[in-house]
């Protein structure tokens, strides 16, 4: 079965081909910058003579646009992987926000498209995009099922105790305001690898995914019971331009004293805050650069980085009521061994106990990085979210 996942974002669109089951991809795809200068597509190639990379500059006015050039390359003469788009069958959608309804991965219909329209407020960077997307996927590909896998599903588990908040119930009953938590299609895949590495269905798992956004998960014998963003995906740890939790008196103070708009309130907490607020800047590869500088702004970011990340292991570890794995997954999570170890750093108490060397080994696979003696193992799992979407896509399909 040929699987193409799309993952649209604002101005971005990336893509992968699957032929199910086989978990490796034979082409994915990179659309950067559309509807801005510069605009480019990078697809890389897999097959039994190894990797081919095209790299292109092209104009790109729009999400249909981007993906005309994507189906393009997909079928272009020499380096195609299919002869025709008629060759698809399924179209996988990773959708940022499903709300209460979307609990699994569906089908798109018009009833489906509907729901994404209406979370486009609790959504506004990513269900539009992904909206684009599929009314595009719908033109290009128009033998194919377009499937929707929703990032908030996995939270779906949350128990009422977790996902509510303590304002008046009509506000959940009649608006829906409650904990959503996002990253669900990543926290998903990793925590199933960590309980297939652990070989026990049964653990306890705080999973932690670190990249430009940033999020953890307290996953039971598989099941989500809490998760660190909320309602949108502006709650919780710090990020590369989102603020984290924070007192809600901020806000009003920020409206009442200091004349700041609902709108402008938004924009600074969402994209002038965080590691960007504290340093100037959101890419953990420059604050690093800054921090071995010595740098006073970048080393208390850093700190403070890893000190929200401490707090919510120590919470979930009581929420799980034990814990016998924490995960570090997505780009800081994989890549940068010293938030790792400031992470790992005096917690004695709970078990986490890291092997340096193990640590600062560079390696792209899955690993454990916790020293012998370690109580709670220690792992470093790359996600792969475009896997998982096509993997609950086959599944759906009777694959």
């Amino acid at each position: 079965m040929n699987i193409l996942v799309i993952n649209s974002g604002s101005s971005s669109i990336k893509y992968q081909l699957f032929k199910m089951p086989a978990s490796q991809p034979v082409c994915v795809g990179l659309i950067e910058r559309i509807g801005m200068p510069g605009a480019a597509i990078t697809h890389k190639i897999y097959s039994v003579s190894g990797e081919q990379v095209i790299n292109r500059e092209i104009k790109i006015a729009g999400h249909e646009e981007g993906m005309l050039e994507a189906a393009k390359l997909l079928t272009e003469p020499g380096i195609g992987v299919i002869h025709d788009p008629g060759e698809i069958d399924s179209v996988g959608h990773r959708i940022v926000h499903g709300g209460e309804k979307m609990t699994m991965p569906v089908i798109i219909d018009e009833t489906v498209k509907t729901e994404i329209q209406q979370l486009f407020t609790l959504a506004p960077l990513h269900n539009p995009g992904s909206y684009q997307g599929i009314l595009v996927a719908e033109k290009l590909f128009k033998r194919a099922k377009q499937v929707a896998v929703f990032d908030t599903a996995f939270h779906q588990t949350l128990p009422e105790k977790a996902f509510r908040y303590a304002i008046p119930n009509h506000f959940y009953s009649e608006n829906g305001v409650r904990v959503y938590g996002f990253h669900g299609i990543s926290h998903q895949y990793v925590s199933a690898k960590a309980l297939a590495h652990l070989d026990n269905p049964n653990a306890n798992v705080i999973t932690i995914h670190l990249g430009n956004g940033c999020s953890m998960a307290a996953v039971k014998a598989g099941k989500c019971i809490d998760t660190s963003m909320g309602l949108t995906p502006l709650d919780g740890l710090i990020m590369g331009t989102r603020s984290g939790a924070l007192d809600p008196s901020v806000v009003t103070y920020l409206m009442s004293d200091l004349g700041y708009t609902a709108d402008a309130v938004n924009v600074l907490l969402n994209k002038e805050s965080g590691m960007t607020g504290l340093t100037g800047f959101s890419d953990m590869r420059d604050i690093r650069k800054l921090y071995d500088k010595g740098d006073a702004n970048a080393i208390l970011a850093l700190e403070m980085f890893a000190y929200r990340i401490k707090k919510y292991i120590g919470s979930y570890a009581a929420a799980l009521n034990g814990l016998d794995a924490i995960v570090f997954t997505a780009g800081i999570g994989e890549n940068d061994s010293l938030v790792r170890e400031m992470v790992c750093h005096d917690m004695d108490y709970l078990g986490l106990k890291p092997d340096r060397s193990k640590n600062t080994a560079s390696s792209g696979e899955s690993r454990d990085i916790g020293a012998t003696d370690s109580r709670v193992r220690i792992l470093v799992i790359p996600t792969n979210e475009e896997l998982e979407i096509a993997n609950q896509c086959f599944g759906l399909l009777g694959g």
